[in-house]
């Protein structure tokens, strides 16, 4: 029987998570005939790959699994459309290997797509993030999925849909503004998108090592793709703009560099304001987040680095993808 749904999952070698998810998958209210789950690695993944082998040798249930591999890696947005362009549903859902499907969610997406079956559609479900005690700044960070108008950690799209889209842009190689970009593209081919607020899924943090901040900079410069593909709705939205205090920041210490063997006093007053904003910066982080030892000297270290790390990559993606954004 063919299913109704397909669930794609991008990954990459994160066999546990992948386990939790799938657990979770399987453990769905809606029949487990009516959909089906397709995995797809970014790239050869020999684990993954030999993980999913050993799985469905066991594995007994009634819900077809598939596991794909990229040929080479091209990020998560293309894992998703080989995932999608592979299913036998009408309804597509996406979602990640680190998070964690309720079990009505299927259910709900399934009755939320009913009226409008065979036309092009949209879904975005409910993220919840699950924290405890006092967060981290980078759990906070992973907080704001909560927030978040449309995202593929948890979305649905009809294969009408992302057939008039041709799905989600692959030339976001890293898993940053894609989804941002495919809603951009459905708004812009007049696809609705319905918010299914039982389609709950929760994105538990995962341990991040000391400075994650800073490797999260890099990200940026795909902000720059956004406003070249999407002008109007990226201005519209206010999506991806570097904070103007970044550019004060920095401007500071390059003042700072730039008087150095000329002017001692204006040298000592540029690095006095630079260092009062960062400590501005560094609380601003740490006000509602951990006051522990480490997570004080890890904002106090990164704030120092982030505002000129984040202008880089925006100027690096504005020379990269050939338009005028800072």
């Amino acid at each position: 029987m063919k299913p109704s749904i397909s669930v794609v999952i991008a990954t990459w070698q994160r066999t546990s998570l992948l386990e939790r998810c799938l657990t979770a998958l399987l453990n769905q209210t809606i029949n487990k005939t009516n959909y089906e789950i397709i995995i797809v690695t970014d790239g050869p993944d020999h684990e993954t790959v030999l993980f999913m082998k050993q799985w469905l040798r066991t594995y007994m249930g009634g819900v077809a699994v598939t596991c794909l591999s990229l040929p080479v890696k091209k990020g998560p947005a293309a894992a998703r459309n080989a995932g999608w362009r592979k299913a036998q549903g009408e309804l597509i859902v996406f979602t990640d290997d680190d998070c964690v499907p309720q079990p009505e969610c299927l259910a709900q997406y399934w009755a939320a797509y009913a009226p409008y079956q065979d036309t092009a559609v949209a879904f975005s479900g409910t993220i919840q993030v699950p924290l405890s005690g006092m967060p981290t700044d980078y759990e906070m960070n992973i907080f704001q999925l909560e927030k978040a108008r449309f995202v593929t950690a948890n979305c649905a799209c009809s294969r009408k849909a992302l057939l008039l889209t041709n799905g989600l842009d692959e030339e976001f190689t890293m898993a940053w503004r894609e989804d941002t970009a495919l809603e951009f593209d459905l708004s812009e081919k007049e696809v609705p998108i319905i918010k299914v607020p039982g389609a709950i899924i929760q994105h538990p943090v995962r341990t991040a090592s000391w400075g994650v901040s800073i490797r999260e900079q890099k990200k940026s410069m795909f902000n720059a793709l956004l406003y070249k593909k999407h002008t109007r709705l990226f201005m519209k939205t206010n999506t991806g703009h570097t904070p103007r205090y970044y550019y004060l920041i920095a401007c500071t210490l390059l003042l700072a560099l730039g008087f150095a063997f000329r002017n001692t006093q204006i040298t000592l007053y540029c690095l006095e304001a630079w260092a009062v904003l960062t400590g501005w910066f560094a609380w601003k982080r740490l006000r509602h987040t951990s006051r522990s030892f480490n997570h004080v000297i890890e904002m106090i270290c990164t704030s120092a680095i982030i505002p000129v790390l984040s202008i880089y990559w925006n100027l690096y993606g504005a020379i990269k993808f050939k338009t005028l954004y800072i």
